[in-house]
C-alpha cells in the first residue's frame, strides 16, 4: 500500500451498501491513520461512522468510530427452569409487571440508585465535568436498560430451557466521555476528530473508555440479578451464572492482529476471536443466537452485532402501524400499552438475521438458538 493509496479493506454483506453508506465508509477509509477497515453484514448508516463497521489505526484514535454509546453490548444467562412456564399469561404479565418494577427504563423512574461495584466507584475520570455527571445521572443511571433497541429478553433454547439476554450499554456516561473528549481532539479530514493515543489527551480518553466498558458489563449484570429475583419469586427460578456469556460491541482497544498492534474500534460490532464467546440477537421478535468465533484475520478477529436496522427510525414508524406491530410480535409477551411508540423497533425495521449469519459463516459459528417469549423494552 502505498502512501496515497487507500487502506484494505474487506466487507461481508447481506446486500449491496447503499450509496450513503458506501460514502461514509470511503471517507472513513481517507482519514489518517486508517490502517485496515472491515464492514460487517449489520452496516448501516449512523452519524459520522456507520454502525458494523471495525477500524483499524496505528497511534490515532477516533472517538466516533466507538460512538457514543461505549461498552454497549450483551449479556446471555440460562435460568434452572423450563421457558414453557411463561406459556401462561398470568404468570407472563406477572414477570412483564415485576420487571417493569424491578428495572427502570430510565432515570427519572429510579427512586433510589443502585451501588456500582467499589472497583468502579475508586476509580477517577479523567475530568471534573466527567465525574460531576458521574455522580448525578450515571448513578441513577447505572442498572436502566435505556431506549431504543436496548432490551430485557426472556428467551427458549432448543431444549426449551429458560434464558435471559439483556442489552444495554454505558447511558449517559459513555456520551458524557465521548462529547468531553471530542471537544479536546483535533479536526482531520473526513470530517473526524482524532486524539493521538501516545499523548496526554489519547491516554485519558483510553482510561475514560475502558471505565465505561466496566460500568457497562457492571450494569448488565446488576439488571440481570433484578430480573433473576423476579423470576425467583414468580417462577422459583435462579440463575445459572456457571452458563453467562458476556461481549460489547462499541470499544476501542490495543490488539494484535498478524504480528502488528494495533488500536481496534468497533463501532456496533463485537470481537470474535478464535473461541470466543458471543451473543448475536435479532429483532424482538426473532430468533437471537450465542456464537462463537472463528478468529478470522481479514475481519480483525470481529462479527455482526445484531442484525441492523434496514429502515430509519422515521421510515419504520411511517410504515408500520400498531396492528402490525401486534401482528409481527404474535407470540411474544411485551407492553402492549407501548405499541405506538414501539413501532420503529418493529421486527421488520431490521435485518433477516438469518441471513446475516449466512454472510459471515466465516466469521463465527453458532453454538445455540433462542427463540424469544417475552420482551421488556423502553420507549
Amino acid at each position: 500500500m502505498t502512501e496515497s493509496s487507500p487502506p484494505p479493506m474487506r466487507a461481508w454483506l447481506v446486500a449491496p451498501m447503499d450509496r450513503e453508506v458506501s460514502e461514509a465508509i470511503e471517507r472513513l477509509r481517507r482519514a489518517p491513520d486508517v490502517k485496515r477497515i472491515a464492514v460487517m453484514p449489520d452496516v448501516h448508516l449512523a452519524s459520522d461512522v456507520c454502525i458494523g463497521v471495525v477500524v483499524a489505526t496505528s497511534h490515532l484514535i477516533y472517538p466516533q468510530a466507538v460512538g457514543g454509546d461505549i461498552g454497549c453490548g450483551m449479556l446471555a444467562v440460562a435460568l434452572d427452569a423450563e421457558a414453557a412456564r411463561l406459556e401462561d399469561p398470568s404468570i407472563a404479565g406477572q414477570v412483564l409487571a415485576r420487571i417493569g418494577r424491578a428495572v427502570p427504563t430510565r432515570r427519572r423512574n429510579r427512586r433510589a440508585p443502585v451501588a456500582p461495584p467499589i472497583d468502579l466507584e475508586a476509580t477517577a475520570l479523567s475530568e471534573a465535568a466527567i465525574e460531576a455527571i458521574r455522580r448525578k445521572e450515571g448513578a441513577l443511571e447505572f442498572a436502566t436498560v435505556g431506549s431504543g433497541n436496548h432490551f430485557i429478553e426472556l428467551q427458549a433454547d432448543e431444549d426449551g430451557q429458560l434464558w435471559l439476554m439483556v442489552h444495554s450499554g454505558s447511558r449517559v456516561m459513555g456520551q458524557t466521555i465521548r462529547d468531553c473528549h471530542l471537544a479536546r481532539a483535533e479536526a482531520g479530514a473526513a470530517g473526524l476528530k482524532a486524539l493521538d493515543a501516545r499523548s496526554d489527551t489519547g491516554v485519558a480518553y483510553l482510561h475514560d473508555v475502558s471505565w465505561a466498558r466496566r460500568f457497562a458489563d457492571a450494569s448488565r449484570r446488576a439488571m440481570a440479578r433484578d430480573v433473576g429475583e423476579v423470576l425467583g419469586a414468580v417462577l422459583g427460578a435462579r440463575i445459572c451464572w456457571e452458563s453467562v456469556i458476556t461481549t460489547d460491541h462499541n470499544h476501542v482497544s490495543l490488539e494484535e492482529h498478524g504480528g502488528q498492534d494495533f488500536w481496534v474500534h468497533r463501532k456496533g460490532a463485537m470481537s470474535a476471536r478464535n473461541g470466543e464467546a458471543g451473543v448475536l440477537p435479532g429483532s424482538m421478535g426473532g430468533a437471537s443466537f450465542h456464537v462463537e468465533g472463528r478468529g478470522c484475520a481479514d475481519a480483525l478477529c470481529s462479527s455482526a452485532h445484531g442484525a441492523g436496522r434496514i429502515l430509519s427510525r422515521t421510515a419504520a414508524r411511517h410504515k408500520v402501524s400498531e396492528a402490525e406491530l401486534r401482528r409481527q410480535m404474535d407470540g411474544v409477551w411485551y407492553d402492549h400499552r407501548l405499541s405506538d411508540k414501539l413501532r420503529d423497533e418493529a421486527p421488520s425495521a431490521y435485518k433477516d438475521i438469518k441471513a446475516v449469519l449466512r454472510a459471515q459463516r466465516e466469521l463465527v459459528k453458532v453454538t445455540r438458538v433462542l427463540r424469544p417469549i417475552l420482551v421488556y423494552k423502553g420507549s
